[in-house]
């Protein structure tokens, strides 16, 4: 008999690329999802803790699952990412009415996890790391393509090509809770890409921890193969409309990737490079190994093999030790370069980061003070950035349609609201004019064809 299981994503690309594979292995183990956590029978909560606030909205739903599992014992419910990693049996001592605790290397092997919870009748902790892990190559099968539950964006995929992260910055937690880099083989990354192009797909976007140092530690035998190589050899499938990569350290960002976006056309405009802060005293205590002048000589670069680009940017602000000339570096950066957009943040502690022994810490209210004053500037750069798409004409991809018109994405990651209507759909391209510039978003019209 089929069983319903419950899927709820925090964090990451990678954890949802996780989430879309763990419902594929549970559907050759007769689940279907649904959108009802109440009455699943099997309850997956795939987790983040690179912020503090992820980390509590699991808890709290964990809490409200103890309420619904008194009432049907017979629910399973499954912590797997990196909350489960991070506490192991910890989390059953806090939260006992939870059956599975999978860890990032183990979701995999989640049916046979699942199997023993039932014949044991006690709670199962997976979250074993191995320096020998290797991530198997995994296929979509044609039911994938139709997109897991809830999905308005079955064109569009992501494909995680490694694993983990070397560079263990003061502050992050991933290199615990993911563990050391480990890149999948070449030839199973673009045999993944090709089957969900041959299923309609026309969007692909490679995942990692860092994508530019993809290659340096294969997958057993496989042939190693830079991150460019890996670029220019996905961009060779026939029917593969738009690719995009996330993330990338500025450290490791060489002449050959930057090249990339002159050189493969189907490669978006679109670059997100994390720089944390303007300081170089504050870069240097995060263990970030470049300085502020490092990156300006890289976006330099960027920007002169690809004027059009769109440069995002993640920023930490309250890093322990921060002063007020600190953060004044990091305004003056944001001055300077003009970021489309950022992810902005205060710090917080994660457990058992070098960075939660600094001294120096700093109050919340100046962390909320400082972070206000930064993303208020940045929207209005970001106002003043949209505002030059005005007047041009821009290819977007149709995501959604409607009553009122439809939206789509431009190869820059802007959204496009259009009040008119076509006979076109999800996934198909067309050239709008850009006339109006938000905040956030554009609006556009197009000139049917006759």
């Amino acid at each position: 008999m089929l069983k319903n299981v419950f899927i709820k994503t925090f964090g990451c690309q990678m954890n949802e690329r996780d989430s879309e594979i763990m419902g594929q292995i549970l559907s050759s183990h007769g689940y279907v999802e649904c959108n009802d956590m109440e009455s699943a029978d099997l309850v997956i909560l795939n987790t983040c803790t690179i912020r503090a606030k992820a980390e509590q909205k699991v808890m709290s739903l964990l809490g409200a699952l103890r309420k619904i599992k008194t009432q049907r014992p017979g629910m399973k419910i499954c912590v797997a990412g990196c909350v489960a990693q991070q506490e192991g049996d910890h989390l059953i001592q806090r939260m006992p009415h939870v059956d599975l605790v999978l860890g990032t290397q183990n979701i995999y092997d989640l049916g046979t996890y699942i199997a023993r919870t039932t014949e044991t009748g006690r709670p199962v902790i997976a979250t074993g790391m191995s320096k020998a892990f290797q991530i198997p190559a995994f296929l979509p099968t044609d039911r994938e393509a139709i997109g897991s539950t809830g999905d308005l964006h079955p064109f569009r995929r992501f494909v995680t090509i490694m694993q983990g992260c070397d560079n263990y910055c003061s502050y992050c937690v991933v290199p615990y809770t993911r563990g050391r880099e480990i890149s999948r083989s070449a030839q199973d990354i673009v045999a993944e890409v090709r089957k969900f192009v041959d299923q309609g797909v026309k969007e692909i976007t490679l995942l990692g921890q860092n994508v530019n140092s993809y290659g340096r530690k294969p997958n057993g035998t496989a042939r190693p193969c830079s991150f460019p190589e890996l670029l220019h050899q996905v961009a060779e499938i026939r029917g593969l409309h738009r690719l995009r990569f996330t993330t990338s350290h500025p450290k490791d960002l060489s002449n050959e990737l930057i090249g990339c976006f002159r050189d493969i056309a189907i490669l978006c405009p679109q670059f997100h490079l994390p720089v944390q802060s303007g300081s170089d005293a504050v870069l240097k205590r995060m263990n970030r190994h470049y300085t502020v002048a490092d990156y300006l000589e890289r976006v330099e670069a960027l920007f002169a093999c690809r004027p059009d680009l769109a440069l995002t940017t993640d920023i930490i602000v309250g890093f322990p030790g921060e002063t007020d000339e600190d953060f004044a570096l990091t305004m003056d950066l944001l001055e300077r370069v003009r970021f489309h957009g950022s992810f902005s943040f205060k710090y917080s502690d994660r457990p058992g980061v070098r960075s939660c022994n600094f001294d120096g810490k700093i109050s919340e209210q100046v962390k909320s003070e400082r972070l206000a004053i930064f993303q208020r500037r940045q929207d209005e750069i970001s106002l003043e950035r949209n505002g030059a798409y005005v007047g041009s004409r821009q290819e977007i991809m149709i995501e959604s349609t409607g009553d009122s018109g439809f939206q789509g994405r431009t190869g820059t990651n802007h959204i496009v609201h259009v009040d008119q209507h076509t006979d076109l759909g999800p996934g198909d391209p067309l050239e709008v004019e850009i006339y109006h510039a938000g905040q956030h978003s554009l609006k556009g019209r197009f000139h049917p064809k006759h």
